[in-house]
């Protein structure tokens, strides 16, 4: 697949950061080509609708997840340990984009619900074939959210999340893994 022009990522690039910084209402087409340091014209060459732009962004972030998955699917130490492991992203391009297409969802642009809820049904059925049953595949997906919604939490990494302890790492993120991995496996 060729690459998208230079202009064209930069302008997905300055409206995912400003719907992460500022929310849905401050991502205009007027602040995303200021941010983008291109003339509205020129967003409007790429992107002739802020659906249009969102859009943009909802495949950019379905083509992250689907080449998460393939590197999941190959990753030396299993499927759900990497889902586990990868579930404490800290500004990864993958976490950017799935944080800017939740900022859509919340503002009710349904499609951006729909695409999330394809991305989490891909990682489900990548996960089934590696986990006992369903009740198994609901609690990695469980663990995953709350090490995503903890790590969330934690942001000033001061060990301040909702975790008793900080967000695991290291040693005591195996150990997690590996708790998770006995009971589902």
């Amino acid at each position: 697949m060729a690459r998208p022009p230079r202009a064209r990522e930069r302008v997905l690039d300055a409206f995912e950061t400003l719907l992460i910084d500022e929310g849905e209402r401050a991502a205009t087409l007027e602040a995303t080509a200021k941010a983008a340091d291109v003339s509205k014209g020129g967003l409007l060459y790429h992107f002739a609708s802020k659906d249009e732009l969102a859009d943009g962004l909802i495949e950019r972030a379905t083509i992250l997840a689907d080449d998460d998955l393939e590197r999941m699917s190959t990753a030396s130490d299993g499927p759900v340990s990497y889902f586990l492991r990868t579930s404490i992203m800290e500004g990864s391009p993958l976490d950017r984009a799935l944080i800017a297409v939740s900022r859509l969802a919340q503002s009710g642009v349904v499609e951006a619900g729909d695409a999330l809820r394809r991305i989490r049904r891909s990682w489900s059925t990548a996960l089934r074939p590696h986990v006992r049953d369903d009740t198994a595949l609901d609690l990695v997906m469980l663990v995953s959210d709350g090490l995503y919604y903890n790590n969330a939490l934690d942001a000033a990494g001061d060990g301040s999340g909702a975790l008793a302890a900080p967000v695991p790492e290291g040693e005591a993120l195996n150990r997690l893994i590996a708790l998770v991995l006995d009971a589902v496996e």
